[in-house]
Formats: C-alpha cells, structure tokens, sequence
C-alpha cells in the first residue's frame, strides 16, 4: 500500500494540502450538506486514481442513481474498495466500518465527512446501536455500505463468508439491497507495486424488500453471496492480462 499511496500523494503535492485541510474542516462541520461534503471525498478518490495508475471500470451505476434509500453490499477484496467506488458513483453514501480505523489518521476523517459510522464487532449492544442507525438513516433517504464478510478477504476474487447479522439493517429499514461485486480491487493498496491495474466495479441489480421479506438473514447472505459471485466468474478474465 505504502508505495502506491505514496506514489498517489506525490503526483498531487500541490493539492494535498489544501484538501487535507479542507478534509478536516467538512469532518467536524454538521452544517455543510451531505452533498458537498461528498464533492470533497470524491476528488479525493478520482485524484487519487489518477495519480496512482488505477484505471476503474464500473458497470450498472444506474441501479445507484435511479433511486436513494439503500444499502450497498460489496464483498471486500482490499482497501481501495471505498476510493474506487467513490471514484466512479457520483450519489453521495456512507460507510460502516470497524472501530479500528477510527484510529488512523486521515481515514478517520474521511469516514466522519461520508457521515459513515464506526462498529465495534466486539461489542453486541453497540453494534445494534449502528444498526439501528443505520436502518433509521436508511428510511430517511441516506444510502449506506456495509461489507457482509466484515473485514478484508486477503484471498484475490475468492470471496470470504458473508454474515447475515450484517443484513439486520436491510431488514429494519425494508430497503432495496443492492450487491456490489469488487473485481481486483485487492491489487492497488494490497499488493507491492505501483504498475498501472485494471480494477473493476459491477453494481448489481438491487433486490427489493419485496423479494427478501421473511427470509432468514442466513439465507439473505447466500443470496447476495451467489450473485457477487456470479459476476466474479464471468468477469474476473477481463482486464490484467489473466
């Protein structure tokens, strides 16, 4: 990660500065819009791409714009996932990630401007609070992401085990799911170089509360699971010379 992030950083020295302040001015500020907020953390995220050779190829960002009031479910390669979407989905959301991050300097900040919130895995009772949340948030129109495997692959398109617990949310608030499949977002942050990479980003079609009511969250997590990976399997051979 050090050396394409540093690599990201040093082909925009003149404006790191500036959006470092401006980043950490947006985290602490409730009266900027959600929207402008996001205007922030995407020039961000296409800068960053640009500068650090990583080309995004997204598919279906229509699902993402055509409607509001929903949860994103991606499986998690890396930790370019967040950028790369971002690079690409002009619809501002917010990100549910684990406590420990609160305590990076930098993604901290960036995770408070997306109006995202921090769960502690450990902790039952809080993680319902975040939930909840969520749900409430959901229903008044915000979108969310939250990763169903709950941490970083670290195993390339193989996907990990997706939780049901994570789908709580969906069901509170009776929103539209929508599965995200991640295609080599692990290569940019995950491996040692800086060479130009191919990453691609399929948004799926969403699953309306309709289709999911009464399910188990179990059997929600398989659903979910089998079309991410479905559409791994019939694009993973597109880019990166595989």
């Amino acid at each position: 990660m050090a050396k394409r992030l540093t690599m990201m950083i040093l082909r925009n020295i003149f404006l790191f500065p500036i959006v470092l302040f401006r980043l950490f001015r947006y985290a602490k500020n409730d009266k900027l819009s959600e929207q402008k907020k996001y205007e922030l953390i995407r020039l961000i995220g296409t800068k960053g791409c640009k500068g650090g050779n990583v080309n995004v190829h997204s598919y279906g960002l229509e699902h993402l714009q055509s409607q509001s009031g929903y949860i994103m479910y991606p499986n998690h390669q890396g930790l370019f996932d967040v950028m790369g979407l971002v690079d690409v989905n002009p619809v501002p959301f917010g990100v549910v990630i684990k406590k420990e991050a609160y305590r990076v300097f930098g993604l901290r900040e960036i995770i408070l401007t997306m109006g995202g919130l921090f769960i502690d895995r450990e902790n039952v009772r809080q993680g319902l609070k975040v939930i909840n949340e969520v749900a409430r948030q959901v229903q008044e129109g915000r979108n969310f992401l939250i990763f169903p495997e709950g941490t970083r692959s670290k195993n390339g398109n193989h996907l990990g085990d997706f939780k049901g617990g994570s789908f709580k949310a969906a069901l509170k608030a009776k929103c539209p799911i929508v599965p995200i499949a991640f295609i080599d977002t692990y290569l940019p942050f995950d491996t040692n170089s800086i060479k130009k990479v191919d990453v691609q980003i399929h948004v799926l079609k969403p699953i309306p509360y309709e289709e999911y009511q009464g399910m188990k969250t179990a059997e929600i997590a398989s659903m979910v699971k089998e079309r991410i990976q479905t559409a791994i399997d019939e694009n993973e051979h597109n880019f990166n010379n595989k």
